[in-house]
C-alpha cells in the first residue's frame, strides 16, 4: 500500500510526540511492505509566528492533498490570558476541522489494566470499561455567532445545530455501535436548550433504522456523574462539540492520563489523528512527554483511513506489551514502578519500535 501522511507537529510538545508517530509509521511500513511518504506543515502559535496566520493556505493545500494527516497540538500560554488577541492558534485548529469537513471525532477510552493504578478512580469501578465517545466537531457553539455588546461589557454565543449535523454524527454511532456491544447513548440538555431538542429528536427519528441497538439518553450533567460512579455502563456515546470537550477529558481519568488517549477527526475524505493531550507547555522540551497517545493515534490512522486492522493491531499489542512490561511515563508511573522503568518521550518510543520490529 502507498500513502502520503503530513505530519502536523504544531505546538508545546506536538513536535516531540508526533517525532514517535512518525517513527511507529516507518517501522510499520517496513514490517508489513507498505510506502508510506511524508511531508510536514505549520499550524497553531508557530505559524502565527511564522506567517502572522494559525492556518496557513500552505498547510491547508497540503491536507486536502494528503491520505492521512498526524497531529501534534495546538496552543500557547502567551494567548490564554489575553482575551483580546485578535489571532489565536486555536482559531488554525477550527478552521482545520470546518476547511476538511472533520464533523466527526472519535475518542476510545480503553483501559490498560495495567493502568489500573494510575487513574484516582478505584480499579474496581473502572476495570472492564471500554467507551467510544463520537463528538460532533464543526457545529455548535464553538461554531455559532458570537459577539460582544454594551461597550465590551456584555457577550454572547450561540449554540446552534441543523438537523444534518446531527444526523450525520448519529448515524456514525449507530454503525459503530453495530459492530461492538450495541448500546448507544446519547448525551444532550433538552431539558432546557432548543438544540438539544432537536438533537434528541433526531436521534429518536433515526433509532428505528437501528433496531438492533439499544438507545438511551442522558442530560448533560447526569452523564458526567455516571461517567465516573459507573463507566462500564457505557458502550457507544453520541454528544455535541461542547459536551464532547468536556466528557472526553473527563473520561480522560478513566484511562489513566491524558497521555494514554488518541483520538480521529473524520468526515468524508481525509482524516486528522491526534493525542487530546494538548500543548503542555508546561513540559515542553524537557522530554518527559508520554507518546502513547500518539502512537494509539497512529494505530487508529492505520485501521480508519487506510484499513490496515493486523497493523494497527500490532501497535496497540506493542503499547499493551511494553506496559505488560512494567514501563511508564512519569504521568502513568505510579509508586510500584520502579524508577528505571519510568521512561522519557525518546526512550518509551524505542521500546515500542524494538517491539515492532522484533
Amino acid at each position: 500500500m502507498k500513502k502520503h501522511i503530513l505530519v502536523v507537529p504544531g505546538d508545546g510538545i506536538g513536535a516531540e510526540v508526533t517525532t514517535v508517530g512518525k517513527q511507529v509509521l516507518e517501522a510499520i511500513a517496513r514490517k508489513f511492505g507498505h510506502e508510506f511518504t511524508y511531508d510536514e506543515a505549520l499550524i497553531g502559535h508557530v505559524a502565527i509566528e511564522a506567517t502572522g496566520s494559525p492556518l496557513p493556505g500552505e498547510t491547508l493545500t497540503k491536507m486536502r492533498a494528503a491520505d492521512a494527516i498526524l497531529f501534534g497540538a495546538v496552543g500557547h500560554p502567551k494567548y490564554d490570558n489575553d482575551p483580546t488577541a485578535k489571532v489565536r492558534p486555536e482559531q488554525g485548529l477550527l478552521q482545520m476541522r470546518k476547511e476538511l469537513g472533520l464533523y466527526a471525532n472519535l475518542r476510545p477510552i480503553k483501559l490498560f489494566d495495567e493502568l489500573l493504578d494510575a487513574s484516582s478512580i478505584k480499579p474496581e469501578i473502572l476495570r472492564g470499561a471500554d467507551i467510544l465517545f463520537f463528538r460532533e466537531l464543526t457545529g455548535d457553539v464553538y461554531f455559532g455567532k458570537r459577539e460582544r455588546l454594551d461597550e465590551g461589557n456584555t457577550a454572547y454565543d450561540t449554540m446552534i445545530y441543523s438537523k444534518y449535523e446531527v444526523e450525520r454524527i448519529v448515524r456514525k454511532a449507530f454503525e459503530a455501535a453495530r459492530t461492538r456491544n450495541k448500546r448507544l447513548c446519547s448525551v444532550d440538555k433538552a431539558n432546557v436548550l432548543e438544540s438539544s431538542r432537536l438533537w434528541r429528536e433526531v436521534v429518536q427519528a433515526i433509532a428505528p433504522e437501528y433496531a438492533d441497538v439499544e438507545v438511551e439518553h442522558q442530560f448533560i450533567d447526569a452523564a458526567a456523574m455516571l461517567l465516573i460512579k459507573d463507566p462500564k455502563r457505557f458502550d457507544v456515546v453520541v454528544t455535541g462539540n461542547l459536551f464532547g470537550d468536556i466528557l472526553t477529558d473527563e473520561a480522560s481519568q478513566i484511562a489513566g492520563s491524558m497521555g494514554m488517549l488518541a483520538s480521529a477527526s473524520v468526515g468524508d475524505n481525509t482524516g486528522v489523528y491526534e493525542p487530546i493531550h494538548g500543548s503542555a507547555h508546561d513540559i515542553t522540551g524537557k522530554g518527559v512527554a508520554n507518546p502513547l497517545a500518539s502512537v494509539l493515534s497512529v494505530a487508529l490512522m492505520l485501521d480508519i483511513s487506510f484499513g490496515l486492522k493486523a497493523e494497527a493491531e500490532a501497535v496497540v499489542g506493542a503499547v499493551d506489551a511494553v506496559l505488560k512490561a512494567g514501563y511508564r511515563t512519569r504521568d502513568i508511573a505510579d509508586p510500584t514502578t520502579q524508577p528505571e522503568h519510568v521512561l522519557g518521550t525518546d526512550a518509551m518510543g524505542q521500546q515500542i519500535l524494538q517491539l515492532l520490529q522484533a
